[in-house]
């Protein structure tokens, strides 16, 4: 078993934390810890490096005295949620003890008449969609794993999904956040109104910092009105043809709130013709949504496509499907990829992978990949489309080869300011930024 960093033995660091957290099951030292669990948190850490234990702090209190006493030792601390994106990012280095904040999860506040939101960053988005949906309210995120992933996990990973062509990104809808600094000290941005503006800045900064710049526990969030109906068309064809009627959708005043292209694969996987595919979600008042998804249909016929148009049920058990085909692979040697390219050069893209998935309007999207060979070629292609590759999941031995981030820009020296400035004894995450930040 791996002792401290500051050689202090696991039982001393057990002890330290459990007079904080104030309970015996809530430091787990690591032999105990579920074996399910230990393979996660492994799949986010550099090989031969073993933490000692996780903590569960209950309330943001114990949570900053939790990052006071490891920032006094030097412990290294790798912070999550649930774990359902941990293995996201690079991997973390010399790792002396796992935080978890899965059981700091109350609501705050929902001000039901602002459209606003504050929860505490353990809080399941399942559970707090199901709290907003008694209001007929709802967060427009659709991140990985919605049934275990955290709040302050979505953020810390800047987890959207396909409703960002519609709502935008996490970024976009955050309004409010309190973290908990290295040092232990509890510093807030911004507020719980729709329009203070108040620290903007440091609320980017956090989201998709992958806890490298302090530990998120609270977040104040914009809602949006439950609409009247729902329906989803799916278009399937010939690339070509796919290509022009995304072009068409782009260019026209329609207005999905979900619409992405699909990988040849994945529209046979999941039962939904032959060739590449579009599929474009719409909500709005029953008789919008009508018209919107016929005035798709036809678009698909023009170009030879074959069209349907999916409702109820089947609509939510269509995106359900493809939401856990394109993030849960059948191997666990498969290489998810998070890809941005030009939306026109989106189409290119697809027809050379198995399964993906690109966003119609900003031209983000996913990527499954066999091995490192196929992931560097393609690295080279969204590149030359003047775009980028980063991994997501993928085994440790791939992460320790290559370049997980695969970043060419020139903010990397700011980028370890920043850290510089907000965690200067490198105990946040280490390793698992670009940059090995």
């Amino acid at each position: 078993m791996k002792a401290m960093s500051n050689d202090k033995p696991q039982g001393v660091c057990a002890s330290e934390l459990t007079s904080i957290v104030g309970e015996e099951n809530a430091v787990c030292l690591w032999e105990n810890v579920e074996l399910n669990q230990q393979k996660r948190i492994q799949r986010a850490i550099a090989s031969g490096n073993l933490p000692s234990c996780i903590v569960y702090p209950r309330t943001q209190e114990q949570l900053a005295a939790v990052l006071a006493t490891a920032h006094k030792n030097n412990w290294r601390i790798l912070p999550f949620g649930s774990g359902s994106k941990l293995s996201w990012g690079g991997l973390a280095k010399g790792i002396d003890v796992v935080v978890s904040t899965e059981r700091i999860n109350q609501l705050i506040e929902h001000a039901v008449g602002d459209l606003t939101v504050t929860v505490e960053a353990g809080m399941k988005f399942s559970n707090l969609q199901a709290l907003l949906a008694n209001s007929r309210q709802f967060l427009a995120l659709d991140p990985t794993a919605p049934d275990s992933a955290t709040i302050g996990g979505i953020v810390a990973t800047g987890d959207t999904g396909s409703l960002r062509q519609r709502y935008g990104s996490v970024r976009d809808q955050l309004l409010g956040i309190t973290f908990v600094r290295a040092d232990g000290e509890i510093a807030k941005a911004g507020g719980r109104v729709v329009k203070n503006v108040a620290g903007y800045d440091l609320m980017k900064l956090f989201t998709g910092s992958y806890g490298t710049l302090g530990v998120i526990s609270q977040v104040t969030f914009r809602l949006y009105p439950l609409q009247e109906a729902s329906a989803t068309v799916v278009l399937t064809g010939k690339a070509e043809a796919v290509s022009q009627a995304a072009d068409t959708l782009r260019g026209s005043a329609l207005t999905p709130i979900q619409a992405d292209l699909l990988s040849t694969k994945l529209v046979s996987g999941l039962g939904l013709g032959k060739g590449l595919g579009l599929i474009a979600r719409f909500q709005s008042i029953s008789e919008s949504v009508k018209e919107q998804s016929n005035r798709v249909v036809e678009v698909g016929e023009k170009l030879g496509l074959d069209g349907a148009i999916y409702v109820d049920g089947h609509e939510a058990s269509l995106w359900e499907r493809l939401q856990e085909r394109i993030h849960c692979p059948v191997q666990e040697s498969v290489i998810t990829c998070k890809i941005g390219v030009l939306p026109t050069a989106a189409v290119g893209i697809l027809s050379q992978v198995e399964f993906g998935l690109i966003h119609i309007s900003s031209g983000l999207g996913l990527l499954q990949l066999e091995d490192k060979n196929q992931l560097l070629l393609m690295r080279l292609r969204t590149q030359a489309y003047s775009g980028f590759l980063t991994i997501l999941e993928a085994p440790v031995g791939v992460k320790e080869q290559v370049d997980v981030w695969g970043y060419t820009g020139n903010g990397l020296a700011l980028m370890r300011g920043i850290k510089e400035q907000f965690d200067s004894k490198n105990i946040l995450s280490p390793g698992r930024f670009v940059g090995g930040i």
